[in-house]
């Protein structure tokens, strides 16, 4: 286990059990979180770190390739983890500070057509310390504190949900990285029985779903796990969510060329929100992100061009739905999660 997927009452247990004082696990968890690590800590024992590092991976990520934008400052790394795998990560400068795109998996098993990071499949999910090591590793190789976490990286966090769960419990941590919910996003593909459950525990992130489609029919061809929950039954667990937590849903839409970014398309996206998110007693907000595709060699598809966004995202408006158009960053490098990863895995 990597010594960050440790809460501290885990440290606390852990270290006791090593025969150290109670004393220690604050020290030595303040220090992890803020990018030293165990083997450049000054105020612990030689013997300490050995009981430890012979228990734990004791390693940050590391950085394996960076890439910074001309354009606009963002900064897109590959990371290696302790047994070789390699994932990305993507930091962000907005008016309001730093935000983090992060993995919560290598590789991913959805399966979406327009998804480079599934290309390959999935090989393994990250533990809690890894996704928040990426966050540790950044902040520490910028010299920034990042504010802001977006789980939009490679990987469906769902579907490694008891990890996802415990990385926002850690990041919330006043005596961690002290990043709060409200600052926190989550994307996922719709895995209905886990929004569920999310939504039990009240953590008051935004939920981010990635919908891309308006009907059954078209969201099955271009993301498998429509096959599972459709259209209807994720918006029924969407609207649970909202109700549980109060926080507003956004809802994702990749436009891609031909396949569905027509106005009749827009027309039926209204339509099938208005009506399953919207009653005489509730007026659930309705939040639609509008997403030219990233042009993936393997799915062959191709991004609308302004005209039809503008026009889509216009109709929309018209029938009470809010869009908006993704600002694009990083352009100049590839900056969309999994393309880097593909190149080290192909050279």
């Amino acid at each position: 286990m990597n010594i960050l997927s440790l809460l501290p009452e885990e440290l606390t247990a852990l270290l006791q059990e090593l025969g150290e004082p109670k004393y220690r696990a604050g020290q030595i968890f303040s220090q992890l979180h803020k990018g030293i690590t165990l083997s450049e800590m000054t105020n612990v024992g030689k013997a300490t770190k050995e009981k430890l590092e012979g228990r734990l991976d004791c390693s940050l990520p590391t950085v394996k390739r960076k890439l910074t934008s001309a354009l606009d400052g963002t900064v897109k790394y590959l990371f290696s983890l302790a047994d070789g795998n390699c994932i990305e990560s993507v930091v962000m400068k907005y008016e309001h500070g730093y935000t983090i795109c992060v993995s919560s998996q290598v590789g991913c098993r959805m399966g979406c057509k327009f998804c480079a990071s599934t290309v390959a499949g999935r090989v393994r999910d990250l533990e809690s310390g890894e996704i928040l090591g990426q966050i540790i590793a950044a902040q520490r190789d910028l010299g920034i504190r990042i504010s802001n976490v977006v789980m939009m990286g490679i990987g469906e966090p769902l579907d490694n949900y008891d990890n996802t769960v415990k990385f926002l419990k850690l990041v919330n941590l006043p005596e961690g990285i002290n990043i709060g919910y409200r600052h926190i996003s989550l994307s996922t593909c719709g895995l209905v029985p886990k929004i569920y459950e999310l939504a039990k525990l009240d953590m008051q992130i935004t939920l981010s779903v990635s919908l891309h489609a308006p009907d059954d029919e078209t969201r099955s061809e271009i993301m498998p796990v429509n096959k599972s929950y459709g259209v209807d039954k994720l918006l029924d667990a969407c609207r649970e969510y909202y109700k549980a937590t109060g926080r507003r849903i956004s809802f994702e839409y990749t436009l891609i060329s031909g396949k569905n970014d027509t106005v009749p398309n827009a027309l039926k996206l209204a339509e099938v929100l208005n009506r399953k998110l919207r009653t005489r007693t509730e007026n659930m907000p309705i939040h639609v992100n509008l997403i030219p595709v990233n042009e993936v060699t393997e799915s062959g598809f191709k991004s609308s061009d302004r005209a039809a966004v503008k026009k889509f995202a216009a109709t929309l408006e018209s029938k009470g739905i809010r869009a908006t158009i993704r600002r694009t960053l990083g352009s100049d490098i590839n900056a969309s999660c999994g393309q880097l990863r593909r190149e080290d895995a192909d050279a």
